[in-house]
């Protein structure tokens, strides 16, 4: 092993042992304090990122793609396998509702926010549909290492599956339109969304689902592997990427697929649980390094409304859900609350948006990484504050 080797071996090492270490560290003060992990990471991923001390080699950021969606993947799959005939049974009516009117909602009001700020209406409408969408990593973190298992949270999560959904139909709605006035032409922004990479992504995570869940846990019979479980999982997200369908719809699909047909053991690949949370320790950190905090002085005042917007909309979007399903007071008070995180959903949508309106670029591109940067930082703390205090009778 030459000299060279060892080093980049040892600082490889050293990173993720350090990190795993802090994430344990800051899993035991998350419990003493009003911060969840989540946010911890995030701050302390800041500290140590490119933008204050540089401490993070770039081995790390630049695989942090990789990192993330190896991560997400496997929140999809665990979200999906929440999706049980049983939990929709009781909470469908209030899952459908909540979700489409916490994402409708919020982008009505950041649509004519950023109109009655003088924000052109193409802008304004792609700007409202990146305000739909939350973070599925952030909000599924927090619930697990809560501890707290309750109706509330059981309904949290079934939304959080069901808003990305709605996001990214709303987005393919909104590019439709925007290029309709642009008079561009060319393929529908919705056909192509519903068609390809919605429905491709619910038929791959169909027709990996259904044969995975006869034949897991043959191996080590009612207890999956865990080289079982990931093979599957990556194996999907593979394919989706290769097909340039959604990845995270696909695997949460298939986790649906397996949670509901697998017979011959209780918790389909139950093992995905014990690693899943190494790779959130990273991806966090990893997230921290990569919030760009030279875009909070860029946004000016049509950021903040841009933010105040979409922090009133999701409250009032998920309000007037739970009113119209006739959710607890509770619910009603705090689900919109609990879904103010975002992340990579929204950037992925305001970076195709970009790519499709190029002159759009500059002006969308500094609100939503901003924003990003206080709703990822932030929203947890919300996320958890509304779920400790679930009320005796939710739980």
């Amino acid at each position: 092993m030459t000299p060279a080797n060892y080093d980049l071996s040892s600082q490889f090492l050293l990173t993720l042992g350090g990190i795993l270490l802090v994430g344990l560290l800051f899993s035991t003060i998350s419990q003493r304090s009003f911060l969840p992990r989540a946010t911890l990471l995030l701050i302390f991923g800041a500290i140590i990122g490119e933008e204050i001390f540089d401490l993070i080699p770039a081995m790390f950021t630049q695989r942090f793609d990789l990192i993330a969606d190896m991560t997400l993947l496997m929140v999809g799959f665990l979200l999906g396998g929440k999706l049980t005939a049983s939990s929709l049974r009781d909470h469908s009516v209030r899952s459908f509702a909540i979700s489409l009117s916490a994402a409708l909602i919020p982008a009505c009001i950041v649509g004519a926010g950023m109109i009655a700020m003088g924000v052109t209406i193409e802008i304004a409408m792609l700007l409202g549909c990146f305000a739909a969408a939350t973070a599925p990593a952030a909000i599924f973190d927090v619930v697990e290492e809560s501890g707290v298992k309750s109706r509330f949270s059981e309904l949290l999560l079934l939304i959080v599956v069901l808003d990305d959904v709605w996001a990214l139909l709303l987005f393919g709605i909104g590019i439709a339109i925007v290029t309709s006035i642009n008079g561009l032409g060319g393929d529908s922004g919705l056909t192509t969304l519903i068609v390809h990479e919605l429905g491709g992504a619910i038929l791959l995570g169909i027709a990996i689902g259904l044969p995975a869940a006869y034949l897991s846990g043959r191996v080590k019979p009612g207890k999956p592997v865990l080289s079982e479980a990931l093979g599957i999982v990556f194996l999907c997200g593979g394919l989706a990427m290769w097909l340039q369908v959604s990845y995270l719809i696909a695997s949460i699909v298939m986790g649906a697929v397996i949670a509901n047909l697998a017979r011959h053991h209780e918790y389909p690949f139950h093992a995905i649980e014990g690693i899943e949370s190494l790779f959130m320790v990273v991806f966090f950190v990893l997230a921290g390094a990569s919030l760009e905090f030279s875009a909070l002085s860029s946004i000016g005042i049509i950021g903040v409304v841009y933010i105040l917007c979409r922090a009133s909309g999701k409250y009032l979007g998920a309000w007037i859900g739970g009113l119209l399903s006739r959710a607890t007071l509770f619910n009603r008070n705090w689900m919109g609350i609990a879904l103010l995180p975002q992340a990579g959903v929204a950037i992925g949508m305001a970076l195709v948006a970009s790519n499709r309106f190029p002159e759009y670029r500059q002006f969308m591109l500094p609100i939503v990484i901003a924003s990003t940067v206080v709703f990822e930082i932030v929203g947890p703390v919300f996320t958890r504050f509304a779920i400790k205090h679930t009320p005796q009778n939710h739980q």
